[in-house]
Formats: C-alpha cells, structure tokens, sequence
C-alpha cells in the first residue's frame, strides 16, 4: 500500500508488483553488467557528511534558482520516456506533482502526453528533453513548437547517440510497440489491472514524434530509436548553431568530463547536467557523483552546474549541492512512485524527499541551499 511506503526502495517495490516485469525491468534497468548504475547509488556512501551545530536553525529555505528559474525546491523532476507506460496519466500525474511542489518538471522527446497539453495545462517551469535526429529538418520543427509553447529550458541529451545496450529489455522483448517474448507475455498476463487501465484509456502515442516518426515501423524498439533515428555525427558546431536559434536557456544533459564542461561554456550554454544517463549508456563509466567536483571546479563560476543519477535520499541531495551542484534531478526516484499510484504517488514521494532534505538540512545546521558547502563533507 502507499501509505507503507517511506524511501526510494518502497516505491520501487510497490511499482514490481503493479508493472509487468518488462516494463519494470525497462525502469530498472542499465546497460551491460549496470555497474555505473550501482555505482551512481554507491558513490554517495564514500562521502560523510559533517554538521555544524548551534547555528541557530529556526527557518529552512529550500528554493534555488537555476536555469533562470525559481524553484521551491532544490530537486526537479527530469525529464523521462514512456510515461504513460507506467501509469496510465503519465506526464499529467508528473507536472501535476512539480507544480504542487513548486518546482521544475521536464518533457521528453520521447514523452506521452504533448509538451503543447502541458504547458497548457500546468504552471510550472518546464523543460524539454531534446535528442538530436538525422533529419534535420525535425530538430528545427521540435525546437520550433517548443517555442511557440513556451518551454522554459532545452535541455540536449549529448549522451545517446546510440542506444545503450540494456540486456534486460533483449531478454524480454521489450518494445515499442510490445514484441514480446513467452516470458514477457506471462509478465503482462500476471498483471491484469495494467492490462485494463492501458486499455481503458487513451491510446499510447508519443506526440513529440508521431507526425515524423512511425514508431511501429522505423523504429520498433527504443533501442532502434537511438540507433536509427539519431544522428551520430552530431557535434559541438550543430550545438552551438542549437544555441543561437533557442535563444534562451539552453542546457546539455550527459556533460561527465571537465573539458566537455569548458566547451559548453564556450558555445554558450547556460547550463549542463552531470549524468551518465541513470547508467543505461555506457557501462563502465564514472558515477556522476565522483565527477562532480572536479566540473564545479572547472566551470561552477561560469555555468549552472546540475547533477543527477543515482539520487535515492535526501542526504544524497544535500551532498551534491555542497559539493557545488545548483540543483538535482530526479528520475527512477519519481519514476517508481508514478507507477506504483499515479500523482498521489509522485506526492508522497517527494513529500518524504522534502522532509528529509528539511531534517537534514537542520541537523547540518544549515538554514538556506547556498549555506552548503566542501566544509560541510568529507571523502573516505
């Protein structure tokens, strides 16, 4: 029940049982042998924190200010597929979630409900999620109507020019649309009650794609999608041109070296996203959490510095912003909660997220995001 749900590892118990395996396992999932994925948790544990005491903690302000947004909170939902593959209202249940806790929420291009329907819908700052296709022509047009909706920040995805190999999904078939396997199929015939609230309801579509991409043809799995459809010789002169026609706020999201940082910079972004893609590109990687410093070191003073992947507790949040970070994305985290009850769960979650980060924030004798900083950790 939700109600017994209080971290990261209720939720994602409670989505195993309500979500066919594949499905789950496309959420769960890495690449390879998913050691960067473990790795990206992990990394968090070689790092202690070190409270300051008697400082007078009588108020407790969560808001930052990143990308030229003001948020509540210093965490934001990042922007992720298939949404409505794990709960019927899918990036409805999310923005509506993000707005209710004042912070940002992100489309992808792979989402299943239009970023037009959401920024109609929803008073909340909103990222787009952009991959950069070979035909050209629809990066101009997705960056067109991402425009004329008033989307706040794009954010590049430069780490998936190719699809990750993510052996969970080959064992069971997982596809779009299902081309699934015996096992699969007895995954999906165990778990009846999404079978009829996917049937029930709108049809699955992907509205950012749907008027140039045949999803059931050219691109049968998400796999196929990053392989075929994205462009590979993409480079830092397509980005920077990006750059100039967004004219905004513009992000690129997968940065995980100093030099890529540095570069960012001198095209003209505003800001980058530590990531390694929650581990489901190229096994093998650094965690994020471990590049971390050395990034802010190198650009923290030009750049908005955002950091995800991994992120399971409020401690893992007050870590990333004191080493420099100016705000956390959230992703299996939020993801989990999705499925295993919809908005409701998506609130819970970041309730109990908010409280953490409050109590800790308390306990480190911080009253403000900007108090945090090196002096406040320690590595093993």
């Amino acid at each position: 029940m939700l109600r017994d749900c209080f971290n990261y590892h209720d939720f994602r118990k409670l989505a195993k049982g309500r979500l066919p395996g594949p499905i789950f396992n496309y959420i769960d999932g890495g690449a390879d042998d998913e050691v960067t994925m473990r790795r990206n948790s992990e990394a968090f544990q070689s790092c202690d924190l070190i409270p300051q005491v008697l400082t007078g903690v009588k108020d407790v302000d969560l808001s930052v200010e990143v990308m030229g947004q003001k948020l509540d909170l210093p965490v934001y939902l990042s922007p992720t597929a298939l949404q409505r593959l794990f709960h019927h209202r899918g990036e409805r249940a999310t923005a509506g979630a993000a707005q209710k806790f004042g912070t940002m929420f992100g489309v992808s291009s792979l989402g299943t409900v239009s970023m037009e329907e959401i920024a109609r819908q929803y008073d909340t700052p909103q990222v787009y999620q952009f991959y950069f296709h070979k035909d050209r022509g629809l990066n101009n047009a997705m960056m067109q109507r991402a425009k004329e909706s008033n989307v706040n920040v794009m954010m590049l995805t430069v780490d998936s020019i190719t699809g990750g190999n993510r052996e969970r999904d080959l064992r069971t078939g997982f596809s779009i649309p299902f081309k699934l396997n015996l096992q699969g199929l007895w995954q999906f015939a165990t778990r009846p009650m999404w079978g009829i609230n996917y049937l029930t309801h709108e049809k699955f579509s992907l509205p950012q794609l749907d008027a140039h991409i045949d999803m059931g043809n050219g691109a049968s799995s998400i796999g196929d999608y990053f392989t075929n459809m994205l462009d590979p010789s993409m480079n830092w002169k397509d980005v920077e041109e990006m750059v100039k026609f967004w004219g905004g706020e513009f992000c690129l999201k997968g940065i995980m070296s100093a030099d890529d940082a540095k570069r960012a910079v001198d095209i003209g972004c505003t800001g980058i996203v530590i990531s390694n893609h929650g581990g489901r590109q190229l096994d093998g990687s650094r965690s994020s959490f471990d590049q971390l410093a050395e990034i802010v070191d190198a650009v923290g003073d030009k750049i908005d510095v955002i950091f995800d992947s991994g992120i399971q507790r409020g401690t893992h949040v007050l870590k990333a912003l004191a080493l420099g970070a100016k705000a956390v994305g959230l992703g299996r985290y939020y993801l989990f909660a999705l499925a295993a009850a919809g908005q409701p769960g998506v609130e819970r979650a970041m309730k109990l997220l908010v409280a953490e980060i409050e109590r800790d924030m308390r306990l480190m004798g911080c009253s403000k995001i900007s108090d945090l900083n090196r002096d406040h950790i320690r590595f093993r």
